[in-house]
């Protein structure tokens, strides 16, 4: 044996397996982690839950009483406070929309909304889809002003604001942070399918997460990412769709048509620091598709897996 593979296992006796979750954001959260005996799970998982319901009450387009709708009902031109966690979002947001050249837009709440995958439901509306088809969008990037020190935002246009591309991994990145306050030395945590993980499990091997197979109707892995020290997120056509006139059409939008994204790509997956850059950089490959999408990754330095609709898979990694 080892001197450090000795050291490792005599520090990780201790250690013992915890499993929590709960509801948050439509959907779930999950922590798995090896914590010393004394650790309070309890306080634990309380503080998880309020960080992820922290996310949820500013940033949901769901709950009408969210910092974010009061933001989108807002008047044109007035400041509105919001809190810190909010304007973190916002700022990854905007910074992200220019560095993609507007491929990562969080203007297109009323995009979301006129094709059937907002709070109003899961009917498009034919009406709404063609006014706004006729409309000029405003650049989010220029029609939101942001600041950050006074924690407060202004429109200068009529927007509707959507954090679905990066709230949850903004959330995933909340619960690390309240791992890292119980000082927790191993732990994979996620939202859904946005996962970040620290450190090694106590046998030394890595925290492994499915890669999904992008197949609607089932739940299936097609492969594993081990993690460690990392984030992923994954943007996909799979998850979430409505039918129109016999066709079914993805959730993401395009900011460029103004309409459900249509381009060969059933999936990205995208590895990073930090859940919140990775969920949004998902967001951002998948409306530029299989070549370009490849393209600015690989300029960025950003490891990544693109799944075609046929099912085949390349890679950045």
């Amino acid at each position: 044996m080892s001197t450090d593979l000795a050291i490792r296992f005599r520090s990780n006796t201790s250690l013992a397996r915890h499993a929590l979750n709960g509801p948050t954001m439509g959907t779930r959260y999950s922590a798995v982690f090896f914590a010393p005996e004394d650790t309070d799970i309890e306080a634990l998982n309380t503080a998880l839950f309020a960080a992820v319901d922290r996310v949820d009450r500013q940033m949901s387009t769901w709950k009408p009483e969210s910092d974010l709708n009061r933001l989108n009902a807002a008047p044109v031109g007035d400041w509105i406070m919001i809190p810190r966690e909010l304007t973190t979002v916002l700022a990854a947001s905007l910074r992200i929309g220019r560095a993609s050249n507007g491929c990562f837009d969080i203007g297109v709440g009323d995009l979301v909304e006129a094709w059937g995958f907002g709070s109003a439901g899961p009917s498009p509306d034919a009406e709404r889809i063609s006014a706004l088809a006729g409309q000029a969008r405003p650049a989010t990037t220029t029609a939101l002003e942001l600041d950050k020190v006074g924690r407060r935002a202004r429109k200068h246009a009529p927007l509707s604001l959507d954090l679905s591309g990066i709230a949850k991994g903004y959330g995933v990145d909340e619960m690390a942070r309240v791992m890292e306050a119980f000082a927790i030395p191993s732990w994979l945590v996620g939202i859904d399918g946005e996962m970040r993980a620290k450190g090694r499990k106590p046998d030394g091997s890595p925290w492994a997460v499915a890669l999904e197979r992008p197949q609607r109707g089932t739940r299936d892995a097609m492969g594993v990412i081990e993690l460690t020290n990392l984030a992923v997120a994954t943007s996909g056509n799979y998850r979430h769709w409505v039918d129109m006139n016999g066709k079914t059409l993805s959730h993401t939008m395009d900011p460029n048509s103004g309409s459900p994204l249509e381009n060969g790509l059933a999936s990205v997956t995208v590895l990073g620091v930090t859940c919140m850059e990775a969920d949004a950089w998902a967001t951002v490959f998948m409306v530029l598709g299989e070549q370009a999408g490849r393209q600015l990754a690989e300029t960025l330095g950003l490891d990544a897996i693109f799944v075609r609709s046929d099912g085949s898979v390349l890679s950045t990694l």
